[in-house]
């Protein structure tokens, strides 16, 4: 069994780099599934792409022709087209049992930059769900990341991790929208893009008296059903830059594959406006809006996923006692997990090495039988028994050894060496 785990986040990488190797819509997904199933058909695959993190999972029951840490780069290398040499230092890869307990983690929003997130584990299941649609599922992976969400609600339930503010959305608006508006009842508010985020974030900036909502996406039905939905008013994606000059509060979350907002065209909607304050919260991934908009006046401020990263590591100090609490009970399911696999992995291969040994005892029997034939049924019940208690005798101290290490959670090297020594290859 060996589950492979190579991720890139905001503890490895910045921004930009994420950017570049995001998979940033389903039809990106699609795509790379396919071009994996192509070179990797015997390995499962479930890839977690989200406004901070880039992660692989990679799953086979292949032992020693596993794939490895360079298959993986090489897949991203050319998926993405970025030569692997800019990348791959940014990487960190976990197999095994690390692998298993960094997923629980990542589900359970304690690798998260906002402690606690519950949007985490809805982005662990949508990508579950595209990866099984893809058919890159399979055993291992199913039971892994079905194990990851039951340990995810088991933390929720028994720990305060996810109390008080812990989404991005809800860390933007409650720290710094707040630290920039003292009011938010006479804001009007711009919400580029319909997904979760922008409805999560418009929640909470409506908690705080928003009033005045506009929804802008390329597709209106969609901006329609959201702006229904909060109490806003749809409007038409080709009057974004007269839009942009009006808001106080614009909120971007859109699934562009490359900048939305430019510089020179953030200038030129300023210029149509009274110049007052604007808070920008770019949550996609790639970013919607140029960074170098940010000083284009003392007024504009802008906040992107990466800015958010001191008042997240705060929200994490203040929640250490719920972390231990969290680790404990992922320590205690990673446990759990790995014996259950290993349960499933030593069972065939006890039968394959009864169903071997066998084999041997009964062709050797035969021939003893064919040069001594004068041995009546009684005499062939004694040999029968003899052999039978020599085999259970030499097979005895391996196959409890396997079960005592499955319990434990730790045969790899056990059944690798099984393997080699009592059965042959096929």
């Amino acid at each position: 069994m060996n589950v492979l785990v190579v991720s890139c986040n905001h503890h490895q990488a910045g921004v930009q780099l994420r950017e570049r190797l995001a998979f940033s819509s389903e039809q990106k997904l699609n795509d790379a599934y396919n071009l994996w199933r192509s070179s990797h058909p015997q390995s499962e695959l479930v890839l977690l792409s989200t406004c901070n993190r880039v992660e692989i999972y990679c799953a086979d029951e292949r032992g020693e022709d596993a794939v490895e840490l360079a298959d993986v780069t090489s897949f991203l290398s050319r998926f993405h087209r970025v030569p692997s040499d800019e990348f791959t230092s940014s990487l960190l890869a976990h197999s095994g049992v690390d692998a298993v307990t960094h997923l629980f983690e990542v589900a359970c929003s304690i690798d998260s930059m906002v402690l606690g997130e519950p949007q985490i584990v809805n982005q662990v299941k949508e990508a579950y769900r595209v990866a099984q649609e893809n058919a890159a599922c399979g055993p291992l992976t199913n039971v892994l990341f079905q194990h990851a969400l039951r340990v995810s609600a088991q933390v929720r339930t028994e720990t305060a991790l996810a109390d008080g503010r812990v989404s991005i959305a809800s860390v933007a608006v409650g720290d710094f929208a707040r630290s920039i508006f003292s009011r938010f009842d006479n804001k009007r508010v711009l919400v580029i893009g319909a997904g979760e985020m922008a409805e999560e974030t418009l929640t909470y900036l409506k908690s705080e008296g928003v009033q005045q909502i506009q929804v802008c996406n390329r597709s209106h039905d969609r901006a329609e059903e959201l702006a229904s939905r909060s109490g806003g008013e749809a409007v038409d994606f080709a009057r974004l830059d007269e839009l942009l000059g009006d808001a106080d509060v614009i909120v971007s979350t859109t699934g562009a594959s490359e900048t939305l907002i430019s510089l020179e065209r953030f200038r030129a909607a300023r210029k149509r406006s009274a110049r007052q304050p604007v808070f920008i919260l770019d949550l996609a991934a790639p970013r919607d809006f140029d960074p170098a908009i940010s000083t284009l006046d003392d007024n504009v401020f802008l906040y992107d996923i990466d800015a958010l990263e001191e008042t997240c590591e705060r929200n994490r100090r203040a929640r250490q006692n719920e972390i231990h609490k969290a680790r404990s009970i992922i320590s205690a399911q990673t446990r759990v997990f790995m014996q259950e696999i290993y349960h499933r992995a030593t069972g065939p291969v006890i039968h394959r090495l009864r169903e071997h040994w066998s084999d041997i005892s009964r062709s050797e029997l035969d021939r003893l039988y064919r040069k001594m034939p004068e041995l009546d049924e009684e005499q062939r019940a004694a040999v029968e028994a003899t052999i039978s208690r020599i085999v259970n005798k030499l097979l005895h101290p391996p196959l409890e050894a396997l079960k005592d290490e499955a319990r434990a959670g730790t045969p790899d090297g056990l059944l690798t060496a099984i393997r080699r020594l009592f059965i042959p290859r096929e």
